[in-house]
């Protein structure tokens, strides 16, 4: 390739136009640089203020946390420091800092290092200042009234604390503001092992709160207060009358249903058109415009039932015994029930249409069970009906009528309700299915309720006739759906108010029945046999059951025999047959063992007893049974202690013996010494000390008895020393029986 040659004129354009790409160039460097210059001022910029937002959010935090650390200290100071550490503040150098003090104490001023007093320090001297007069009082004053408060602080009782038994060592210590471990720590230097989720018994939670400073009251059965039938206050004010409860009970077949059905058709409180009638055990009647509620006992399981809880269900009992028949083993049953109970009782002599009838030997067989009736000269009216015809129904009602007026019965209705199951189902449609018998209050439909120990909401309230209501009141039998689990006749009924404090009362109701459960311990022979021991029992109740009348007879006129002065037996019912369930009922109820002469237990009866904790004896012999209750009546338990001498002797010198002690040598002066056997050593008449014999020798060898006019050492536990002419009685300790003389 060839050069091309510029000319002159060329290479000065070209030269101009370099120079001007080269200032360009410069240009935009100079701009690029200046424009980074900045963007780099900027960002430091930036940053210094991101630095300094930084700085203060941790100074912030810092200062967040120091007051935070600050108040915790406050508090820990407040919680641990005692009275006394704040009263030694010195008041008159902090009155001359705020300057209320006399001529007596000059305002000086203070150093600034003074002036930074603690928070928590000046909070505290303005809140004792407050409460003082400064100008008033004098410094005298002050120092007696702090005397006077520490006097208080220190005459402080130990706080009662409410535990409820079987708590478990979680619990305690949430009761005792402690961690479980501090208890379980206590409990092993008790000598026990316990786990954090054990249940403790009540001996143990004594001693635990007595540890931790407090004193254990012990809540007796929880919610039981809710149960309660007593009349307050307020049920006496608002009391208004109720209708009354009467059961009618007596003899199989001898008209009891014949007889309720008769005045319900005759005389029902509501008719029964458009309601199907439904038997739920309670009916109410309209009679004269006052109104009753009659119970229909089928057996007595739940008359029973309900005495041995405590509830006094009826008002009046109708015993019903038919003409024809006299009094049956079913009817004495029923009148053992109703002295039992302590409830009035009016006769009723049924089937006086039919020709056999004869009323006056049901009275006189009436009058052998100790049922005196009005026309033998007694307190019980006996009314002659006809539960077929009707004759004397109106007569029966009038009497019903006197007896309510004589009792005066009246109840709350202001208030929430309380009453009894009677009867009780489960429904295949509605569930578990309960009769209530109201007994004060007003219950309504959406109620929360107790029921046992178990909760439950009221879904729906029927009568007898299968009619819905919304509200029940005093006396009133209904039916009640809305129950967790079918509840059992007598159980006790309650309404609440606090769903929460329902569910709270039922959960501990249910742990401690659990607990009693496992510790349920049978109230047997033996134990009554302590009891009258200790004499809080004075007669033993019995249940005789016989396979024929005239051995039961005999074995109970020889049991009835069987008595002191202090002790002796009552029985309380006895019949022909096996032994029953509601033989165990009413034992359960009356606390009474149950006796079988030749005759046999049902499977069902003495499974309840296991239960119920009754004890149910069997005898084949006569002698047997009153042989067995002797003793039971005897205490056999705990016979007398007698204490008998066994011999004397005479000290005559004392001699000390390596790794043994002293030493007495004697002469044995009357019957005989014995090896451990009780000593006690007097001196002038006067007794010295009491031991065991440890060591008994004769010439250098151990001797286990040492007779009369022989010669001895002896050592005893206890005695260091003793002088010549003491005297050594050794005596042993026998136990007697306590008999009883036959009357």
């Amino acid at each position: 390739k060839k050069l091309k040659l510029l000319s002159l004129t060329e290479q000065r354009e070209l030269e101009k136009k370099e120079i001007k790409r080269k200032a360009d160039k410069e240009i935009e460097e100079k701009k690029r640089l200046e424009e980074e210059s900045l963007k780099k001022e900027d960002k430091v910029v930036k940053q210094e203020k991101e630095y300094d937002a930084r700085k203060r959010k941790q100074e912030n935090l810092e200062k967040d946390h120091k007051t935070a650390s600050n108040r915790k200290a406050k508090e820990l100071k407040k919680k641990f420091k005692t009275s006394r550490k704040l009263r030694s503040i010195n008041l008159s150098d902090i009155q001359t800092e705020i300057g209320a003090g006399t001529s007596k104490h000059p305002p000086v001023k203070k150093p600034k290092q003074q002036e930074k007093v603690h928070q928590s320090v000046k909070t505290k001297v303005k809140g004792i200042l407050a409460q003082m007069d400064t100008k008033s009082k004098k410094k005298s004053h002050k120092k007696f009234k702090v005397k006077e408060e520490d006097e208080v602080l220190e005459s402080v009782e130990k706080p009662t604390l409410q535990v409820a038994e079987f708590s478990n060592v979680e619990e305690l210590g949430k009761i005792f503001e402690v961690t479980s471990s501090d208890v379980i720590q206590i409990c092993i230097e008790l000598g026990i092992l316990v786990t954090k989720n054990q249940r403790v018994d009540w001996a143990m939670i004594e001693l635990l709160a007595e540890h931790f400073g407090f004193i254990a009251e012990k809540i007796t059965d929880v919610g039981e207060d809710l149960f309660d039938l007593e009349k307050s206050e307020d049920d006496l004010k608002n009391a208004t009358p109720r209708a009354p409860i009467v059961t009618v009970m007596g003899h199989v077949d001898h008209g009891k249903t014949s007889l309720l059905d008769y005045i319900r058709e005759t005389k029902v409180a509501e008719g029964e058109s458009g309601g199907i009638t439904q038997h739920i055990g309670a009916y109410k009647v309209e009679y004269n415009d006052r109104q009753m509620t009659f119970l229909d006992t089928p057996g007595h399981e739940a008359f029973t039932a309900m005495r041995a809880r405590g509830a006094q269900v009826t008002d009046i009992v109708i015993l019903v015994v038919a003409a024809d028949d006299a009094v049956m083993p079913q009817t004495i049953e029923a009148i053992s029930h109703t002295k039992a109970a302590g409830v009035p009782m009016v006769v009723a002599i049924n089937k006086m249409d039919k020709p056999g009838a004869d009323p006056e030997k049901v009275r006189r067989s009436l009058s052998e069970h100790e049922v005196l009736t009005e026309s033998w000269g007694g307190k019980v009216q006996d009314i002659e009906i006809s539960a077929k015809t009707g004759d004397g129904i109106d007569n029966l009602m009038e009497s019903l009528l006197l007896e309510t007026d004589v009792l005066e019965l009246k109840s709350n209705k202001d208030c929430n309700a309380r009453g009894t199951v009677v009867d009780s189902r489960l429904d295949k449609g509605l569930g578990p299915v309960g009769t209530i018998l109201i007994q004060k209050g007003t219950l309504k439909v959406g109620d929360p309720f107790l029921c046992g120990d178990f909760p439950g909401k009221v879904r729906a309230i029927t009568n007898e006739h299968g009619i819905r209501l919304k509200e029940a009141g005093p006396s009133d039998a209904v039916q009640i759906q809305g129950y967790v689990q079918v509840p059992q006749a007598a159980d006790l009924f309650a309404v609440l108010d606090d769903e929460k404090e329902l569910k709270r009362i039922s959960g501990e109701r249910q742990r401690i029945r659990r607990e009693i459960e496992h510790k349920k311990m049978a109230f047997s022979l033996d134990q009554m046999s302590s009891l009258i021991k200790e004499g809080t029992m004075k007669t033993l109740p019995l249940i005789i059951k016989g396979d024929v009348d005239g051995s039961v007879e005999a074995l109970s006129e020889s049991l009835e025999k069987v008595k002191t002065e202090e002790v002796g037996i009552k029985v309380i019912h006895k019949s022909v047959g096996m032994v029953t369930e509601s033989d165990v009922l009413l034992a359960e109820a009356s606390k009474a063992v149950i006796i079988g002469f030749h005759v046999q237990v049902r499977s069902n009866a003495r499974l309840q007893a296991n239960q119920a904790g009754v004890d149910i004896r069997t005898y084949n012999v006569i002698y047997q049974a009153v042989e067995e209750l002797t003793l039971a009546l005897e205490g056999l338990l705990e016979p007398d202690q007698v204490e008998s001498s066994l011999g004397k002797a005479e000290v005559l010198t004392q001699f000390k013996v390596p790794k043994i002690g002293f030493i007495a040598g004697c002469k044995v002066v009357d019957g005989l010494i014995i090896r451990n056997g009780k000593a006690r050593v007097t001196r002038e008449g006067e007794l010295l000390a009491e031991g065991l014999i440890n060591s008994l020798k004769r010439h250098k060898d151990d001797a286990k008895e040492v007779k009369e006019g022989l010669e001895c050492g002896i050592g005893i536990d206890g005695v260091k020393k003793f002088q010549e002419g003491d005297i050594i009685e050794v005596y042993e300790i026998r136990e007697v029986k306590r008999k009883l003389v036959l009357s």
